[in-house]
């Protein structure tokens, strides 16, 4: 099997969804209110205790394996990095550098709707936060199921920080640009990037096949 083989995303959809700006706003009128699963309440409490609340929070959202985490805490040795993702087979998989990490990060099992909701319960501002190639849902029936068309989105957006996701499909990022847009009043910078030293498997890979990446960021502040 070829390693750099990953095919573009195929989609009907070829611009921002038509229905994008009413489904955010109505997510902005209607406050989220699904209930907190009890494992993710007891991940997060145990989040929460190995961060200690003493360095300026990164959030590395759906983090998969955790590569990415790994560099941004050495990035950031500053701060103290939560990789979250749902699946522990992911974060299970063997990472690089595994006998050396640093001290300023922690894994953690939870789903995320459920981890930012208790992140805004909880009233944590984040310093930074990244959603890294997250499933873009590429059919144009899938636009609730996509981070900025799910009503978790506001929520996202009132956790604050350094906030930057990065794609292979640029209008997964144009639609968030968008959304931030209609939430804050704001505006993203989007950019295609070149990429050295990818943050995720998924980004090596994407860009060993030839695919363009795109990289959205903003800062939501952190008061």
């Amino acid at each position: 099997m070829m390693y750099a083989n990953s095919r573009d995303i195929r989609s009907a959809q070829i611009a921002p969804h038509e229905h994008l700006a009413e489904l955010v706003r109505r997510h902005c009128v209607h406050e989220f209110q699904k209930p907190v699963a009890p494992w993710n309440r007891d991940a997060f409490e145990q989040a929460m205790t190995a961060w200690g609340g003493g360095r300026p929070l990164l959030l590395d959202a759906g983090c998969g394996v955790g590569w990415s985490s790994l560099q941004l805490a050495r990035r950031y040795p500053d701060h103290f990095v939560l990789g979250v993702d749902q699946s522990a087979d992911r974060l299970a998989r063997s990472k690089p550098g595994a006998g050396d990490w640093p001290d300023n990060l922690c894994f953690v099992r939870a789903d995320l709707v459920d981890f930012w909701a208790l992140l805004r319960q909880s009233e944590i501002r984040l310093a930074r936060h990244y959603i890294l190639y997250p499933n873009p849902w590429p059919k144009i029936g899938h636009l609730a199921r996509r981070w900025h068309g799910h009503a978790i989105f506001p929520t996202i957006v009132e956790l604050g920080g350094v906030f930057e996701s990065r794609s292979n499909w640029s209008i997964y990022l144009e639609e968030l640009a968008q959304a931030l847009r209609i939430v804050t009043n704001r505006e993203a910078l989007l950019d295609q990037i070149d990429v050295e030293e990818p943050l995720t498997l998924f980004e090596r890979k994407y860009r060993d096949s030839g695919q363009a990446l795109y990289r959205l960021s903003i800062d939501l502040g952190t008061e």
